[in-house]
């Protein structure tokens, strides 16, 4: 407190005692007096006494006073208030108000009026307010917050504060101003919780730093006490580095900063790791703007992934990607560094920006290629390792760091299209010969079927022309079949020289993949690497034999294999096949003809070169009709010429006929019109 501030406070004590004086004095007076008049001089008096008590202990110049304490550069206000005060009540009549008065006037009504009202406490219920302990017993404590009663709190409210005692401010929560015994209705513990979360949503809106005690362990991080309230720390809020063993911060009191608070259902959540993240912000701009490219520093192994590893340099993090940790392969950077390890570093790069750093370990050791042995060339022979494998081919490792490709094309003489999967495996050991060799852009490829003997180097005197073979069927293509003669000899059968008789669409009709078939030789281009095979040529050609079987206008039998639009094929005798058009179908019941129906068909064309056979069985019933009616109009040309004859002798005889002649007349015209109805009936 300052000089003035206990001034003030003497004076108001002087007054005090002074009233309490005068009360004595008057209560002499008041016994010589009559009964009413001394009833009111007792409450007059009593109204002072309460009077003094309040303004001792409501006046606003203590109040101003105390808060001067914390805020001493807003002093001159309050004490100026408080002086007003002290002088309001160094004037006011304090001897009218002890005397004996009948009557008051209304400036002295309202003084006493406004003396009076402040001797109340503003308590409204659900608040919290300050009390004092005036009482304390095992079980409860009475605490006195200025009411017209007192409120009692169970002890064991206070249990964290065993040090308690009688005159104790402690903060409590009016639950109501009386129950149905007119008992005042205090709760601390109430009132410890609302101001607690006040305290925590006042330091969640200004960000502030508040202290709190690790109380236990929980499932994904940390119990926290925070003015008596619950929080959760979660583990990846601990600490900027990955915590494995929390057990180390229980039963410990950390700053934190609330960093969310879940209203509905009075969650909190707190965060070391924020107040870390402020301090390393600085030290992280401070650390990039010093680092260079090519820097070595020092660094700690602060976590270790899948791609790369993360190093702690001392306030800033830069990651080594797994490609730059070693010039040779790995798997897993565990293979290279371990946690918590001190390693060298070199900065490939940094953005100032998103405060990236890129590190590399491998860039503190020689190139691998820098020391690959000079005498080194194409077509020598190296050794290594299968590090990786792709469908396109093997990386294979000659030294640590230094690789060559083997491409698929090079793993073997043949022609198929394989992935080296089919060939070789991450680990195997192989012999290769160098293909290409680019030391400036570290490059080299490498073969291996260049160490066995090429196939096509004899093929004239292994594969000769018209010499037979077993081949395997590997590919199908629309115009034909790949097969394999041996390991790197491939040769092609066109579809054309599948067969002699079947006409073959596509050459999964004929054979299948994997399966061996007996080729003949047709033609070598050692030049281009190809043989010409066929199947067929293993038979002789039975066009010849069908040329003189399905000469033109035969007939024979057939039946009907498919159909289409434009006609049928015919499976005709000894395998052939031939072709019927769609107006050749047509049967003598005016039909058509289908699927499966055994029927004579007449050779109308026939191509040997072509290998192509037409056929029709419309022509077969047309011929037969034509004939007869062929037959038919001979016969009827035959009579008619017997009936000419008839006629012109007939004529003959009438120029030298007389009447013994009629009878002979007569029976030649009976024979005349027997003849034209046996012409019409055979009609």
């Amino acid at each position: 407190m300052t000089n003035n501030e206990e001034n003030i406070n003497k004076d108001v004590e002087n007054v005090e005692e002074a009233k309490v004086e005068e009360k004595v004095v008057e209560e002499v007076k008041a016994e010589e007096a009559p009964v009413e008049e001394t009833v009111v001089e007792e409450a007059k008096a009593e109204t002072t006494e309460e009077v003094v008590e309040e303004v001792k202990e409501e006046t606003p110049v203590v109040e101003v006073a105390e808060e001067n304490v914390v805020e001493e550069e807003k002093e001159e206000a309050p004490v100026a208030e408080a002086k007003a005060e002290k002088k309001e009540l160094e004037d006011f009549d304090w001897d009218a108000i002890g005397k004996k008065q009948e009557n008051y006037s209304t400036d002295e009504r309202n003084k006493l009026e406004d003396v009076y009202n402040k001797t109340f406490s503003a308590i409204v219920e659900h608040e919290v307010v300050d009390g004092i302990v005036v009482a304390k017993n095992n079980r409860e404590i009475v605490v006195n917050i200025g009411f017209k009663s007192d409120g009692i709190i169970p002890l064991n409210e206070l249990r964290y504060n065993p040090d308690l005692k009688v005159g104790d401010q402690i903060e409590v929560y009016v639950e109501s101003q009386e129950d149905l015994n007119g008992q005042l209705i205090l709760s601390h513990k109430k009132a410890r919780i609302l101001k607690s979360w006040e305290r925590i949503n006042t330091a969640h809106d200004n960000d502030e730093i508040i202290n709190g005690y690790v109380k236990c362990r929980t499932k994904g991080g940390l119990i926290v006490d925070v003015f008596g309230i619950e929080a959760f720390l979660p583990g990846s809020q601990i600490d900027v580095k990955p915590i494995r063993d929390y057990d180390i911060y229980v039963d410990k009191t950390m700053e934190f900063k609330v960093v969310k608070i879940n209203h509905e259902y009075k969650n909190v959540v707190v965060s070391h790791k924020a107040l870390i993240e402020d301090e390393l912000e600085h030290q992280k701009a401070e650390i990039i703007s010093k680092l260079e490219k090519g820097q070595v520093l020092e660094g700690t192994v602060k976590n270790i992934t899948s791609y790369g590893v993360f190093i702690d340099l001392g306030g800033v993090d830069g990651l080594i990607h797994i490609t730059d940790l070693s010039w040779g392969r790995i798997n897993h950077p565990e293979e290279i560094v371990e946690l918590d390890q001190k390693i060298k570093v070199v900065i490939l790069d940094f953005d100032d920006n998103k405060k990236r750093i890129a590190l590399g370990l491998k860039q503190l050791t020689p190139h691998p290629w820098d020391a690959l042995d000079e005498n080194l060339k194409v077509e020598d022979k190296v050794k290594g390792k299968v590090v990786v494998i792709a469908d396109y081919g093997a990386f294979i490792e000659i030294a640590p760091g230094v690789e060559g490709l083997i491409h698929v094309s090079e793993m073997s003489w043949s022609q198929h299209l394989r992935t080296a999967q089919d060939f070789l495996k991450v680990g195997d050991e192989v012999e290769a010969q160098i293909l290409t060799l680019d030391r400036e852009e570290r490059k080299m490829s490498l073969g291996m079927k260049q160490l066995i003997p090429d196939p096509w180097s004899d093929i004239q005197g292994r594969y000769p022309k018209d010499s037979k073979h077993s081949a395997t069927v590997r590919n199908f293509t629309n115009f034909g079949i790949f097969v394999e003669l041996e390991e790197g000899v491939d040769g092609l059968i066109h579809i054309s020289d599948l067969s002699w008789s079947k006409k073959i669409k596509h050459p999964a009709e004929f054979t299948k993949i994997g399966e061996t078939i007996e080729v003949v030789v047709l033609e070598v281009d050692e030049e281009n690497r190809r043989l010409s095979l066929g199947h067929k040529q293993l038979e002789e050609n039975p066009w010849d034999v069908f040329e003189t079987v399905f000469t033109m206008n035969s007939v024979h039998k057939g039946t009907i294999l498919t159909m289409n639009d434009k006609g049928a094929v015919v499976s005709l005798p000894y395998g052939v096949e031939g072709f019927v058009p769609t107006r050749h179908l047509a049967k003598e019941d005016n039909t058509s003809a289908k699927v499966d129906d055994a029927m004579d068909f007449k050779v109308i064309e026939f191509s040997k070169e072509n290998k192509k056979i037409i056929l029709s069985h419309t022509k077969v019933y047309q011929d037969v009709q034509n004939a007869q009616r062929a037959k038919e109009t001979a016969k009827a040309k035959s009579a008619e010429r017997s009936t000419k004859k008839a006629v012109k002798q007939m004529k003959d005889n009438l120029e030298k006929t007389t009447l013994g002649d009629l009878d002979a007349l007569a029976n030649l015209k009976s024979e005349m019109e027997a003849s034209e109805k046996k012409a019409k009936e055979s009609k």
